[in-house]
């Protein structure tokens, strides 16, 4: 019964906060704790996000059986708008989440290119929520709670600073997020 609770929670809480943001006393952090992480990459490579520096990076949690999985293909388009300037998107897959990305690494991959056309990072799955992977751990900590659903967003600036989150069910078009994008870039 608790876990049926929980979903409902996790889900009405996903759903409820279109088109703001999720922290209103952001920038969080200090510079550069974005440079910390890394991730893996279905070619094995690793990400490390060090190499990002100088650059503002959105970093979204991914699905590709979600109702909000039809945003990769206008997540490809805010980076096709925006990367001559500077912006990295970085897609980061999970299950957690009703099981939603039960695909191997590389099918993650392969389903965000051919079906949305997808040309920004698509890192290997992720755990966000139990035993989370670092960074969500760090994010968890920094916002003092967890990611609610897939598709939340991150915004850090150019320092590799916290300076806004998203819920999953803001658009990547959306004119708040738009006008954070714009202002770190």
């Amino acid at each position: 019964m608790f876990k049926i609770l929980l979903l409902a929670f996790l889900v009405f809480s996903a759903c409820a906060g279109g088109g703001k943001s999720l922290q209103n006393d952001l920038p969080l952090g200090k510079a550069g704790d974005l440079y910390q992480f890394s991730f893996k990459k279905s070619d094995d490579a690793e990400l490390k996000m060090a190499e990002l520096k100088g650059k503002p990076v959105l970093v979204i949690n991914i699905a590709t059986r979600c109702g909000y999985t039809k945003q990769l293909d206008q997540l490809e388009k805010l980076y096709q708008q925006y990367k001559a300037r500077g912006l990295v998107v970085v897609g980061v897959p999970s299950n957690d989440f009703l099981s939603q990305t039960p695909e191997a690494d590389k099918a993650v991959v392969e389903f965000c290119r051919l079906k949305y056309g997808v040309t920004f990072l698509v890192v290997n799955k992720v755990k966000v929520l139990e035993d989370a992977d670092p960074f969500f751990r760090y994010l968890r900590e920094l916002r003092h709670k967890e990611v609610s659903w897939n598709f939340e967003k991150f915004l850090f600036d150019k320092e590799g600073r916290l300076v806004n989150s998203f819920s999953s069910s803001t658009g990547p078009f959306d004119p708040v997020l738009l006008q954070n994008i714009d202002r770190y870039l």
